[in-house]
This record gives structure tokens, sequence and C-alpha cells, in this order.
């Protein structure tokens, strides 16, 4: 008999951005590994909805909600000051059904200039600005520890120079659900993603729309031709 799956809690995260000297840096912190999610993982500040989040929003809208949850996360994590305003979602991410902890986690992006970052010491230990591109490579290399979303979302992010350009494709196709379908393979793991052909349970290799994260030991590559 299957097991029905544990409800998502409503939580977000916000990825802040920032240009130094022509290059585009993203803020990333250091999850503590005493927690037990991602424990010691680099990752982008964030956390739970709360009742205060959804109080400030004044709405029953859940993503409001977030985005309130984004701003307070930050200040708590990371010692940063936002409008909620200035910051605009672009991604849903839901953890998958059959893991124990599940997670509908809003996408929230930003920028930041001259900000000086102040950790808590304790959810998060230690941060970084780093160029996208340098964070994967650091992954592929076995010495940043990086969750999916994370990972995906730094792929998005790698291919521009400027904050501008970076937060107009994150947002251009509006809030893009990821809703992650595993599978095994004899290499590794894949995750799949709405619009891929494989999603709905066809094989790996089935000619068509791709959207996906494969997943052969530090070796991760995501595909999306559409």
């Amino acid at each position: 008999m299957a097991l029905t799956p544990v409800e998502p809690r409503p939580s977000a995260t916000v990825v802040l951005l920032r240009e130094i000297a022509g290059e585009l840096e993203v803020l990333m912190v250091r999850r503590n590994e005493g927690i037990d999610f991602h424990g010691g993982a680099w990752v982008f500040p964030g956390g739970r909805l709360e009742t205060e989040d959804r109080e400030r929003a004044g709405s029953e809208s859940l993503i409001e909600g977030a985005r309130h949850a984004a701003v307070r996360e930050a200040r708590e994590e990371a010692g940063l000051s936002l409008e909620p305003r200035s910051l605009r979602p672009f991604a849903e991410w839901i953890t998958p059904e059959h893991l124990p902890k599940r997670y509908r986690t809003w996408f929230f992006v930003g920028r930041v200039a001259g900000a000086n970052v102040r950790v808590d010491g304790g959810e998060v230990v230690d941060h970084q600005w780093v160029a996208a591109g340098r964070a994967l490579a650091a992954h592929r290399g076995g010495t940043f520890d990086l969750p999916v979303p994370t990972f995906v979302t730094l792929t998005h992010l790698a291919s521009h120079a400027a904050t501008a350009s970076a937060i107009s494709a994150l947002t251009a196709r509006g809030v893009v659900p990821y809703h992650p379908r595993m599978r095994s393979t004899a290499d590794g793991l894949c995750s799949l993603f709405q619009g891929d052909v494989s999603y709905e349970g066809a094989e790996l290799d089935v000619v068509g729309a791709r959207h996906r994260l494969t997943m052969f030991g530090p070796d991760w590559r995501y595909e999306r031709n559409f």
C-alpha cells in the first residue's frame, strides 16, 4: 500500500545578485552541518513561511507571504534589509513526493549593492559572493555541495555578466514550476521536470523534449530544449 506523501511546507528562497568589476556574483550561504535538511550545503538564503510573514503580506496569497519570508530570512541569515517589492518571483520548487521532508519553495531574485553580510552563526555558518560558473566548477570538484534547485538556478545565471540581463532571463517565463520526479539509472540519478518527454514515465532515451538534470557522481548536467 502506497504511503500518502507528506504535505510540502510553504517556504521561500532569495537569490541576491551584484556586479563587481564587470562580473556577476550571487550571495551564497553555507548551512550548518548539524541541520538534517541539506546540512553543510551551499544555498541561497531562505526558510519556511511563518505566521508573521503572512501577517506582513496582508494577504491570503502564499506567494505574497513567501515574498515577506524571503525578506525576513535575508535579514536573519545574512543581516540584509530588503524591500519586498524589489524581489521578483521566478520559480516554484516542490520536493519530490517520496522524501520525508517536503517544501513548496518560491524563489525570488533581487539585486544589492555594497551589502555588508553578517551570517547568523546558527543555521548559517559562512557566506560567499561568488560567480555562478565558479560555484558550479567547485561543485564538480567536490568542494561545494549544491542541492538540485541551487545547481539549476546557478546554471541559468552562469551565462550572464550583468544583473539586469540575469533578472530578465530568470523572470521571462513567469514563475516556472519545478516538481521533480526522480529516476535511478545504471550511472546515477535523473531528475525530470515538467515538459520532459519522460516525465510521465517514458524511457529516458526517448526522442523528444528535454527538461531534466542528470547526476552521475559529481558530473551534473541540466538540459532544457524548449
